[in-house]
């Protein structure tokens, strides 16, 4: 049978101060470390969460940006081709008219021409005439 005297008290008082000394010695410590591990841990997730935020809103506003800079290349675009019909329909324009004037001068030389011809063949009309007749009736008229 097991006898129990005044030496387990003192193994239960020697226990006691192990457990002590060894909270203050061993255990404090490395609680302390957890915890500030801890709060390490917890603020670089607080900056690795902001700096997703601060990327997010950079991209959205890199995003925005270039839709903003398409958007203004279009209406350039557009603009520039407008201005350009509009310069074509110019040139056509004056094109037409330096045509048109042309086109008046050389039917008013034809005309001239043609007058010209109608009054040369009016004059000698009569001689043909004479000489038509002379011919179909063999004789002078």
């Amino acid at each position: 049978m097991v006898n129990i005297d005044g030496s387990v008290f003192i193994q239960i008082v020697n226990f006691l101060v192990l457990i002590w000394i060894l909270n203050i010695v061993l255990y404090r410590p490395i609680r302390n470390i957890l915890l500030q591990r801890r709060e390490k841990v917890s603020g670089l997730e607080g900056n690795i969460e902001a700096a997703n935020t601060r990327m997010k809103e950079k991209d959205d506003a890199f995003s925005k940006g270039i839709k903003d800079a398409r958007a203004k290349g279009l209406r350039e675009k557009d603009s520039l081709i407008e201005e350009a019909e509009a310069e074509e329909k110019e040139i056509v324009g004056k094109i037409n008219e330096k045509a048109q004037a042309e086109l008046a001068q050389v039917k008013d030389k034809i005309a001239k021409e043609a007058q010209e011809v109608r009054d040369a063949l009016m004059k000698e009309v009569d001689a043909f005439a004479s000489d038509i007749g002379k011919k179909i009736l063999g004789r002078a008229v």
